[in-house]
Formats: structure tokens, sequence, C-alpha cells
């Protein structure tokens, strides 16, 4: 993908980390005020699903909610590491993308499960969206050796028919709607995708990063299952809530993908 010049060497560049933390900042701030003056609008119990019980409080759901800051970590150190490290293979606006992508799944997520309002409910999913999008761009435009124009038409129809998706009633097995399902698919062909990219050879990747994040994923993906109302890990009244791990096992399969994204050396085989 011919996006920009790649970052071959580390040097210090304070622009990524300047950008990923200005969006940290505001969109915690945004979130924080949102909260406070009800500007996310009136509980619909959206969120309602994933097993803490709502407290008669300004943020509903404080374990679901506040697990969320490991998005923004993760997302920080994503920019630090374009900053101060470089950004391998991957161009530095591509790196600092994708970090900025990953904070903002921190505010997405805390909207809903602070107010289980609706729009709240929309805040979190488009930040599933954006992520999962910039996945299945990232592969595809360097599978087909496309420029930066193509990865950006990739990605906006993708967000696209993710929004087709959000607003479709249908009842999916496992993981639960339409949304879900169209979220899990787009980080399915992201990772084929890869796969098809090693298989052809080239620029060859870390695999142990992308290894580790896949299988933190999926140790995600089976906490989020058992911990829904009536799963064998649900306690609505604990703080410790298998969606907040959930979440914190997401921030770090995502900055395990940064890391393969970004890794230089030759992996195994």
């Amino acid at each position: 993908m011919r996006s920009a010049e790649p970052s071959t060497s580390p040097r210090t560049n304070p622009r990524p980390l300047v950008i990923t933390s200005a969006v940290a900042l505001i969109s915690v701030v945004l979130f924080t005020a949102a909260l406070a003056f009800g500007w996310l609008g009136p509980d619909a119990g959206r969120g309602g699903s994933f097993c803490e019980a709502a407290r008669d409080a300004l943020v509903k759901q404080p374990a679901n909610t506040f697990s969320n800051l490991g998005f923004v970590v993760a997302g920080l150190a994503a920019a630090w590491h374009v900053s101060r490290r470089g950004s391998g293979t991957m161009s530095a606006s591509l790196g600092t993308a994708y970090a900025v992508l990953v904070v903002l799944l921190g505010p997405g997520s805390a909207a809903m499960h602070a107010s289980q309002s609706a729009l709240g409910g929309h805040l979190d999913v488009y930040s599933m969206y954006l992520l999962a999008s910039f996945v299945m761009a990232y592969a595809a435009a360097r599978l087909l050796a496309l420029p930066a124009a193509g990865f950006a038409v990739l990605f906006v129809a993708s967000l696209g028919v993710c929004t087709v998706a959000e607003f479709t009633s249908a009842d999916v097995p496992v993981v639960m709607t339409m949304g879900n399902a169209l979220f899990a698919a787009l980080l399915l062909a992201g990772l084929v995708m890869e796969v098809v990219l090693r298989m052809r050879g080239g620029t060859r990747l870390d695999l142990r990063w992308g290894i580790a994040s896949v299988a933190t994923l999926l140790v995600a993906f089976a906490i989020w299952n058992t911990g829904k109302d009536g799963g064998p890990l649900c306690e609505p009244h604990s703080l410790l809530q298998p969606h907040a791990a959930w979440h914190l096992l997401d921030a770090l399969a995502a900055w395990l993908l940064f890391r393969y994204y970004v890794s230089k050396r030759p992996s195994w085989g």
C-alpha cells in the first residue's frame, strides 16, 4: 500500500503522540460533559444484557464503564511507539490513525455503559466499526497494492455497510445483533487477508505479535459470551465484571495487533 513513505528507522516525531493525546483528552472531556448534562439521552436499557446491574447513579455500570480506559491507554501506547520508535513498514500517518481509533473505543463504549442510552449504544458500536473497518481496509489495500485513496474508499464503504447493519433489526445467534456480526466479519476478513499476505511473501512481519493478538481476542470473546445475563460468570452486583475483562483484553489485543503491524524483523519459518 503506497499511502505514504513508511518509517524505516526509529526517530523522534512528537506529532503522533500529540495528536492522539489531544483526541484522547477531547473525547474523554466530551464524554464526561455529555454524561453530566444528559446529552446522551435517557436510559433505554442499551447494554443492559451485559450482566452488570444498573446503579441509580450518574454512571449506570461502573465496572463496564471505567474498564474502557484500557483502550485509551492502548491507543496512547501505540502513539508513543510511533513517535519514539517509528512505525515499521506502516506509514506514520496510518500508525497515528490506528492509535486514534483505538483511543476512541474507550469513550465510545463508555458512553453506552455509563448511560445505557440509545445514542450511547450507537457511539459504542460505531467506535467498533471504525477500528474493524481499518483492519479490513488496511489488509485489503496491502493485498491489492492500492494507493492511499483506495484504502480510504474501502474504509468509507465499510462504514457505510456498517451503518446499514446498525439499523437492521435482527437477532443473530451468539453475537446477538447484525452490527456485532458485521464487526466480527470485518475482523475475520482482515485476518484471512493477513494470512494470504503472509503466504504471498514480501514483507514478513513478526508472526508472534499477530498470534498473540488473535489468541487474546478469542479468550476475550469466550468471556464475553459467558458473562452475559444468565451466563455462568455473571454476578450483576459485583465490580468484577466479565464484560469489563472483555474490554481490557480487547485493548490488549488492539495493542498486540499494532505491534504486529509495525514489526520489522522476520518471524518464525
